[in-house]
């Protein structure tokens, strides 16, 4: 009865030994939630984070990645756009633009990304000035001098708007100042920059700097052009499906919840990107969540004639060596029905 009563204490002794081992363990390759395996994905940034990108980190943050079975990092680009990145396997998905991948397909050596998912439905991209410059259409681009970043893509688009303003674009003097931040280029160098309304525009209304401000669709109906959206490989597409349908079901998720939500939806962006101002991200996160969406068919839709009249745009205005064979160039095959 003794060795009996010793064994059983020695075979309970190894049960509590084993148990402690196994809570303390980490998971082999992968993290574990919930006792599953979570495959770890990385997402590659177009720029720095910023409130275009909210809803991965929401989703991250909120569980919708576990959930799908997925760990998620989302990391900036080093050497090369994100759809080079993409393209060489770096990363699962990427942040990019509807004219990076017309760009990228178009090439003499073309990269095999395509468009998953729209973040924002409409551009909310634009000309902006100080009013004091009084520039208010594409004629008034005459003898200022614009400040960009030095691509064939802004020459092309200021050049057709210029003409099709009846102005002269011999007349405009263009800047190369990279990534200044806009508000010191136009106190100091230049008249007029493109930018993000959601970012730049928000931050010309809280420190009550007084611009005026071009959105390109309302220029032109054709620049209307998805800016940003998420990217997938070829490779990934034909080969892990359920990856892709995995991780859009997660993202969506997560915008819905910035849609509803942006005060706590710029909180949790915030946690991970704590080095950000504060009151402009929760401004710029409310101007954004009523724009994520402006289709009827929901988040991420995209839509064929935005591809096709836009890529034919830039192909006419020499932007592109053949056109863009857009049944290739995106697909909403993966997003949440």
């Amino acid at each position: 009865m003794v060795f009996k009563r010793k064994k059983i204490i020695s075979v309970i002794s190894v049960l509590l030994i084993a148990s402690i081992l196994l809570i303390s363990l980490p998971a082999c390759g992968s993290a574990a939630a919930g006792g599953k395996d979570l495959r770890k994905i990385t997402v590659i940034l177009d720029w720095v984070p910023n409130t275009n990108h909210t809803g991965m980190y929401i989703a991250r943050e909120n569980g919708y990645y576990s959930d799908e079975g997925l760990q998620v990092d989302i990391i900036q680009p080093s050497e090369g756009g994100s759809a080079d990145l993409v393209a060489a396997n770096k990363g699962e998905f990427g942040i990019s633009y509807q004219e990076q991948v017309t760009y990228a397909r178009t090439a003499d050596d073309p990269l095999p990304v395509v468009a998953i998912a729209a973040i924002i439905q409409h551009n909310t991209s634009g000309f902006a000035s100080p009013v004091d410059r009084n520039i208010k259409t594409p004629a008034d681009f005459e003898g200022k001098r614009y400040g960009g970043w030095g691509s064939p893509m802004e020459e092309a688009m200021l050049k057709g708007l210029m003409e099709k303003y009846n102005a002269d674009y011999s007349k405009l003097e263009i800047v190369n100042i990279g990534a200044s931040d806009f508000f010191t280029s136009v106190e100091r160098d230049v008249d007029f920059a493109w930018i993000y309304y959601g970012w730049d525009g928000i931050k010309a209304e809280l420190i009550e700097f007084p611009i005026n401000f071009m959105l390109l669709q309302d220029t032109d109906p054709v620049l209307d052009f998805y800016t940003p959206l998420i990217i997938a490989s070829e490779d990934t597409i034909e080969n892990d499906p359920d990856l892709v349908r995995s991780f859009l079901s997660a993202t969506e998720k997560g915008y819905g919840f910035a849609i509803d939500n942006p005060q706590e939806a710029a909180d949790i962006f915030l946690s991970d990107n704590s080095e950000l101002d504060r009151e402009m991200v929760t401004a710029s996160q409310k101007y954004l969540s009523k724009n994520y969406v402006s289709y009827s068919e929901g988040w991420g839709v995209m839509k064929k004639d935005i591809w096709e009249g836009f890529s034919a745009w830039m192909y006419d205005n020499g932007l592109l060596g053949r056109m863009l064979e857009t049944e290739y160039a995106y697909t909403n095959e993966f997003l949440p029905e």
